[in-house]
């Protein structure tokens, strides 16, 4: 191998692994979020396919407060994954523009106050927090939904035993990885800060907006879609 080649492959997999590093920070950010809501609020903030069967549970039960406040809780997740698009092109995909964003979303609740409607704008955060990574080098990921991460590496597996060799499955526990982490460092923040500990997830986001001007502009605007022009007709 010449030594261009060789220069171009190291450079793949420093970009390879720094997106990697990125979708873990996410999904840390996400997991530390939606642990702390769910012991402030018992909702989910950021887990949408326990919500939608809890909003199910609430309709036939007749608990139209619960129900009320689950639906709204997922119109605020499809309006921020919306609204997260729209930051990142209107930023030109500058993850630390959306993080910030995220992070003023994340404390709102702790200045608002009254629970649990107040939980509603990190909702909004959490679902522009899909924003941030899509795809790394052609293999799809998602920051909070996760059931798709350990289905992927699941079937992954399967394939493995049955003597496949493409290896690329085992990433996709990365998001796993980062949202088991930061549903930890919730639990843990929550027990040492109460409601305040949203504002350390806050600072977490804070943090990676910082930390994401040490990737290359080319490669961050890589891990995101493409912008597609539109169709004249």
């Amino acid at each position: 191998m010449n030594p261009r080649a060789r220069r171009h492959r190291r450079l793949r997999r420093t970009r390879f692994g720094l997106g990697l590093a990125l979708t873990l920070s996410l999904a840390f950010a996400a997991g530390m979020t939606d642990a702390i809501g769910l012991i402030l609020v018992g909702r989910y903030v950021s887990f949408m396919s326990g919500n939608t069967t809890q909003l199910g549970v609430s309709l036939v039960e007749g608990d139209g407060g619960s129900g009320l406040f689950l639906a709204a809780i997922l119109a605020c997740f499809v309006a921020g994954n919306a609204l997260g698009e729209i930051v990142m092109r209107a930023a030109n995909r500058r993850h630390s523009v959306l993080l910030t964003c995220i992070a003023l979303l994340v404390a709102m609740p702790v200045f608002l106050g009254v629970m649990p409607w107040a939980i509603l704008p990190a909702v909004v955060g959490m679902g522009m927090l899909n924003a941030g990574v899509e795809q790394i080098d052609g293999h799809a990921f998602g920051i909070t939904f996760v059931t798709g991460a350990l289905s992927r590496f699941g079937r992954g597996l399967g394939r493995r035993l049955m003597g496949d060799r493409n290896g690329a499955w085992r990433y996709q526990l990365v998001p796993w990885l980062g949202m088991f982490a930061g549903a930890l460092a919730g639990a843990f923040s929550h027990a040492a800060l109460g409601q305040n500990a949203l504002l350390a997830s806050a600072g977490a986001c804070i943090l990676l907006a910082l930390v994401s001007h040490a990737i290359p502009a080319t490669w961050r605007r890589g891990y995101v879609s493409p912008a597609r022009p539109a169709r004249r007709g």
